[in-house]
């Protein structure tokens, strides 16, 4: 009797702590990631979360969520993963974080990339953010005078710019603009903004840039935009025989100009590792705002070619990559 009383006690512990065991195991993060565009996961996010030690399906799982360039799809999409019950939400870009935001006050947020998230008011500050968003934030005014520096250098008697960028009314373009225009002024350069809500308003820009006499363009199309919306701009952008700048890589594969801005792959990869540190414990609200520290410019000879420009031996000099 004592042999069986002890034999079921033994196996109701072991029962016990199997429970216990599996209980603990059944719950795999999951990470609900929120874009503009793209068809899967960014593989520099992915492969540094790799490396920190997680596996997909394994100790983590991914919700992706793609506007697929419809901006007007972001509070759905953030609404959805909020009902999913994402342990984190990653948002790439300035206005995925803006819905996100809206979308939850409790659900952590990593943020990819923001223009300025102070004054948009996804932070408090950037040593302090506060609330439950963080992570990277890229530069605004000082971005828009590199641009409007390095297109004054290849493009001679540069006067006049025109801006295609996403509709009129979202502050950090606002901001961005505001404070380009100061860099503009310093330069005598005058910039005249495109608000651009789809491929079907590309013609226009061109249309507009011809009335203005404009020199170039300096692009704000988000470079998530589906490639082959890319692809349309650049080619009509050749066609005009208009040099223009991007604040992204991803445009020079398809036949950019040039490119200059914070080096995504970089971003990425420390947005894996705030995602590392909220899962370890750490509060959105401790960790600071990153500045990017990396930057990638980018020239296409090929493009200049095309279009009857010279690159300055300076210029190429200065770019970390050139396409040939």
């Amino acid at each position: 009797m004592r042999k069986n009383v002890i034999c079921l006690t033994l196996c109701a512990m072991i029962f016990a702590l199997c429970v216990s065991a599996d209980a603990q195991q059944a719950h795999i993060p999951r990470i609900g990631y929120l874009a503009g565009g793209g068809s899967s996961l960014p593989q520099p996010f992915v492969q540094r979360l790799r490396d920190l030690g997680y596996v997909e399906g394994k100790n983590i799982a991914f919700e992706y969520r793609t506007t697929e360039g419809q901006s007007r799809r972001y509070p759905d999409l953030a609404a959805e993963l909020v009902r999913l019950k994402v342990d984190i939400m990653v948002a790439e870009g300035s206005r995925a974080s803006l819905f996100a935001k809206k979308a939850t006050s409790t659900i952590p947020i990593v943020m990819t990339s923001s223009t300025d998230p102070v004054g948009t008011g996804l932070v408090a500050s950037l040593a302090r953010p506060g609330g439950n968003l963080t992570g990277l934030t890229n530069v605004t005014g000082e971005l828009g005078g590199k641009l409007l520096d390095l297109l004054k250098e290849i493009v001679p008697g540069l006067s006049r710019v025109v801006v295609p960028g996403p509709p009129l009314g979202i502050a950090t373009e606002d901001l961005f603009m505001k404070e380009t225009e100061s860099a503009a002024r310093a330069l005598k350069v005058q910039l005249t903004r495109v608000p651009v809500g789809g491929p079907e308003e590309y013609e226009s820009i061109f249309r507009v840039a011809s009335k203005e006499r404009a020199n170039a363009l300096l692009v704000r199309i988000p470079g998530f935009a589906p490639s082959a919306h890319r692809k349309q701009f650049v080619e009509l952008a050749a066609k005009n025989r208009l040099p223009a700048i991007y604040t992204t890589t991803n445009w020079m594969d398809i036949g950019g100009l040039m490119s200059y801005g914070a080096d995504r792959n970089v971003a990425f990869q420390r947005a894996a590792v705030y995602v590392d540190k909220i899962l370890k414990g750490a509060k959105p609200a401790d960790l600071p705002v990153e500045r990017p520290t990396k930057f990638e410019f980018v020239v296409n000879l090929k493009t200049a070619k095309q279009i009857g420009l010279t690159i300055p031996p300076n210029v190429l000099a200065r770019a970390d990559r050139v396409n040939k």
